[in-house]
């Protein structure tokens, strides 16, 4: 595992550009965790940009990011999609986040459009905890609710 510094701090300060769209997905990733609105909204694209992000009050906490799998995205393409799944703890719920993102280059820059968001489904009780612990969701994360 990089450490921040190695991995996601250059493209947050700008000082060079995520050559894939796994490296911006990860980056937005950690952009979010640190609530770096600018960062989002600069590799967000134009067409599908909101117009601010506010986390003012927002009290979500991210945990973990698991890449699913990517589709194109490489340095020498022009488009491509990275599925994902992001636990957030919020309100004291652990959640999860499954997206399908889709990824856009222009003029050498990456930038994320937009994505479809699978449905939130709580795991059962004695299914394995969304968190990665090995223990069974009841004796987990269910315990915080």
């Amino acid at each position: 595992m990089k450490l921040m510094d190695e991995c996601c701090l250059p493209f947050l300060s700008g000082i060079i550009q995520p050559e894939t769209t796994l490296s911006l997905m990860r980056s937005r990733y950690t952009a979010y965790c640190l609530k770096d609105g600018q960062y989002l909204l600069r590799t967000w694209h134009v067409r599908t940009r909101p117009g601010k992000l506010d986390f003012q009050g927002d009290d979500t906490e991210w945990v973990k990011l698991d890449i699913v799998g990517q589709d194109l995205g490489e340095n020498s393409d022009t488009e491509g999609k990275v599925e994902f799944v992001a636990l957030y703890r919020q309100g004291g719920c652990l959640r999860r986040l499954h997206e399908n993102s889709r990824f856009v280059k222009e003029e050498g820059e990456w930038f994320y459009v937009d994505g479809d968001i699978k449905p939130d489904i709580k795991p059962g009780r004695n299914d394995p905890c969304w968190c990665g612990s090995g223990k069974k969701y009841k004796k987990c994360c269910a315990v915080e609710i």
